[in-house]
């Protein structure tokens, strides 16, 4: 790593492509433990260099538990998994002061928000308070109680779960917090050939609370993270992408089965992770196929339909999926 004219620390290539093997080689532990679901693991990645959050959603069973404790594992990394219920206060997840009365004095108890990767799951089953002090942790980096603001760990993710098929008794997020996440990746079941190779590790006795056994290994730290977080900053970004990804998310303004279009906010968070995918991919420089490739991650939960699209079942995926094949691709 060389000093930059500006006092800037510079990475040199061999650092990117160390930094870079080494992500690489997280996807290949979590297989060990999780059959299917290399997308997913792709995106979780891509929000860890994006200092941003993931919002999973799939169906009970889908190993989204699993998949957040063998990432953790490959990337030697805490982490933590809060079940969000009705009764859940906010200071069950940021912490609270605590009465000693050996020292008659309060103290602060963390709670489970102080961790690398957390998982939030079932978010939605929590009332909008608890949820809110969530989604503030994870816009500020940090819990404030009684006047003291106490910085969060670094790299600090966020994996909040929803279950797409049941929302009675549910508090479903208001869209200003869902915009809070980076990206929305869903967890689909797997396929034969998948749900088969599950089986067939359970029937050889793997155990899912015994990733070691599975031979999961850390491969990465939080200093490969780093390393890769400030690489991810060099990849260029041409004036015709940028014009993209506007065009892009203006287009979702207009779309007459959204109710709801992208914010500004979405545009920002599509240049970032189509950043991370191109350095993941070995590139310098976005490409108008890296931002096709996050667009609808990146910009499905921060739009909303119209009800009358609702009612005729249009999917917003296939909304976003025909403004990408009508706005014009760069050349």
């Amino acid at each position: 790593m060389s000093e930059h004219g500006s006092g800037q620390r510079v990475l040199d290539p061999m650092e990117h492509d160390s930094a870079r093997q080494a992500l690489l080689d997280v996807r290949r532990e979590v297989s060990k433990a999780v059959v299917g679901q290399d997308a997913t693991v792709t995106g979780m990645l891509i929000a860890l260099l994006s200092h941003g959050h993931v919002l999973l959603e799939g169906v009970p069973g889908v190993a989204k538990t699993l998949l957040v404790r063998a990432l953790s594992a490959a990337l030697d990394l805490d982490t933590k998994r809060v079940q969000f219920t009705p009764d859940l206060m906010p200071g069950d997840v940021t912490g609270s002061l605590v009465y000693d009365s050996h020292t008659s004095e309060f103290t602060f108890r963390e709670g489970p928000v102080f961790t690398n990767l957390l998982l939030a799951d079932e978010i939605n089953r929590t009332p909008p308070k608890t949820q809110a002090s969530l989604l503030e942790a994870m816009e500020e980096r940090q819990v404030s109680v009684d006047g003291v603001s106490r910085p969060l760990p670094s790299p600090f993710l966020v994996a909040a779960t929803q279950n797409p098929v049941e929302y009675e008794g549910t508090y479903p997020l208001p869209e200003a917090q869902l915009d809070r996440f980076l990206l929305k990746l869903t967890m689909p079941l797997p396929e034969r050939g998948e749900e088969m190779e599950v089986i067939r590790r359970h029937a050889a006795g793997f155990d899912p609370r015994d990733l070691s056994a599975a031979g999961v290994r850390p491969v990465a730290g939080a200093a490969d993270l780093e390393r890769a977080r400030h690489a991810v900053t060099g990849v260029a970004v041409e004036q015709e992408i940028i014009g993209y990804i506007v065009d892009l998310v203006r287009a979702t303004r207009s779309a007459p089965s959204f109710l709801l279009g992208v914010s500004p906010r979405g545009a920002t968070a599509l240049l970032n992770t189509s950043r991370a995918w191109a350095w993941l991919s070995g590139r310098s420089f976005v490409t108008p196929d890296d931002v096709k490739a996050l667009a609808v991650p990146c910009l499905r939960h921060r739009v909303a339909l119209q009800p009358e699209a609702q009612m005729d079942g249009v999917r917003v995926d296939e909304v976003l999926g025909s403004i990408l094949a009508s706005v014009p691709v760069p050349r």
